[in-house]
């Protein structure tokens, strides 16, 4: 697109007017929830300008969604919550920040599951997001808009953000390549938390270069936020591919886990065989916690989102109940009526082992397994260039599919989670095709700050494909 550009070709106004045609005609699929049509439009005629200055941005041309929990200073974001109905952003995320300053062009906000909570995009107030591949499927969560939005063809990439599997999912079930950071790589100022030492903001894109740009300039320090790392980002744009063989692993646990479609199973050890006979080294290990990661997980994370989610009260900010009579039916009527059906369980199972006399059994319990979850995986790396997995157990699953047990929709994370428990770097490949026409995502884990060395082997990948 930029090559369109500089060849004078196309420019900014007509290609975001391309994608705004788009949009109006996918409305069905419901990715967007806000369009910033007039904005957009503006911004384009601006970069079109600079184009021909000579002083356009990295990303001039790029047309950006933004999931809506990120932060856009003046613009409404609500984290598909009725708790912030209205509310609109005094400031904008670091990441939102980056990509204006090299000149991307955001088209809007993108429909997600509630505060980030959920596999399916169904848990959100603005109604399900369709699968663009098949609209009776679910596009996965709980960046579902961000992916639907790219696999479409209405915007050209999304941010998303990654607590549990929530942008590589979605972009194995819409096959995109979906990218999860390691943690403290990209800054989380301006993201709306879930649970603060597993999120993560990345890319969803089409192919691997425009994956590695936007994590270019999204990337680095950051003031506002204490947990952003200050090591130095590479230049991912100016990624090549190296033939060197690699040494790579796979969990043997994983692909004996009675939930793995039969197809799924198949693809990933035929992608075996391949890598072995284009001599690469792709060995099984043995992980004994796999049945603990999701367990792990829960506890944990819905521990940091009852702190994190209990500034949402009524009193200062976006839904207040009519039905008040003091301050506590403020808050208790305010919250029940603002917060849904999965975020209220979340909540509730935080505040439950948080609480005195359950602290010690389940939170520091969690605790501890997580950090022999981060030693054994750190081994891993020691002997491993990657992990290689399948992203999700099956291909994208039927709208509406209501499960009497919650937890099965929670194993939904099995193979994604553990790259959020240990902190570290993981990429979904759209690089399979099921029977039923939908993708199977191959899913790549690699050492903390080896983005480059990960997006390279990935670019290598799908050049064979």
């Amino acid at each position: 697109m930029q090559e369109a550009l500089l060849n004078s070709t196309t420019n900014c106004v007509a290609i975001t007017q391309s994608y705004l045609d788009e949009i109006e005609k996918n409305q069905h699929l419901n990715a967007f929830v806000e369009v910033f049509t007039q904005e957009a439009l503006q911004k384009a005629n601006h970069i079109d300008k600079k184009i021909k200055a000579g002083s356009a941005g990295k990303l001039a041309g790029m047309v950006v969604g933004l999931k809506d929990n990120l932060c856009y200073k003046g613009h409404t974001v609500t984290a598909s919550s009725k708790i912030l109905t209205g509310f609109e952003s005094l400031y904008s995320a670091t990441a939102v920040d980056r990509l204006l300053k090299e000149d991307a062009i955001i088209i809007g906000r993108l429909n997600c599951d509630e505060f980030a909570m959920g596999s399916a995009n169904e848990h959100t107030v603005y109604g399900p997001v369709k699968n663009p591949l098949n609209n009776k499927k679910v596009p996965g969560g709980s960046s579902g808009g961000s992916a639907a939005a790219v696999a479409a063809g209405l915007c050209l990439a999304a941010l998303g953000s990654d607590t549990g599997g929530s942008i590589r999912q979605p972009a194995s079930f819409c096959g995109i390549v979906g990218l999860k950071p390691t943690y403290s790589r990209v800054s989380r100022y301006g993201l709306i938390a879930y649970a603060s030492s597993f999120d993560q903001i990345g890319p969803l894109t089409n192919n691997i270069e425009d994956a590695a740009l936007l994590l270019e300039v999204i990337a680095g320090a950051d003031e506002f936020d204490s947990t952003a790392s200050s090591k130095d980002v590479e230049e991912y744009s100016k990624i090549n591919i190296t033939n060197n063989p690699k040494r790579i692993a796979y969990i043997s646990e994983c692909l004996e886990n009675e939930g793995l479609d039969a197809e799924v199973l198949s693809y990933i050890q035929n992608t075996i065989e391949k890598l072995k006979t284009e001599g690469h080294l792709v060995e099984p290990i043995s992980f004994p916690y796999l049945d603990f990661l999701v367990p792990t997980y829960y506890v944990i994370t819905t521990a940091e989102a009852s702190s994190n989610l209990a500034r949402f009260d009524g009193v200062h900010y976006g839904h207040r109940s009519k039905n008040i009579t003091n301050l506590e039916s403020t808050y208790i009527n305010s919250r029940t009526e603002g917060f849904g059906t999965e975020v209220k369980r979340r909540i509730m199972l935080g505040t439950f082992v948080l609480s005195a006399g359950y602290h010690d059994a389940y939170f520091t319990k969690a605790q501890k397994i997580r950090r022999l979850i981060q030693e054994n995986t750190n081994k891993m790396f020691e002997e491993y260039d990657f992990v290689l997995s399948p992203t999700t157990p099956h291909t994208a699953f039927d709208l509406g599919k209501i499960y009497t047990d919650p937890t099965v929709m929670y194993l939904e994370d099995i193979f994604t989670v553990q790259a959020n428990l240990s902190g570290n770097p993981a990429i979904s490949l759209p690089l399979g095709t099921h029977s039923n026409g939908l993708p199977i995502g191959l899913h790549l884990m690699a050492d903390h700050f080896k983005e480059a060395e990960l997006l390279s082997f990935s670019k290598q990948l799908f050049n064979k494909e």
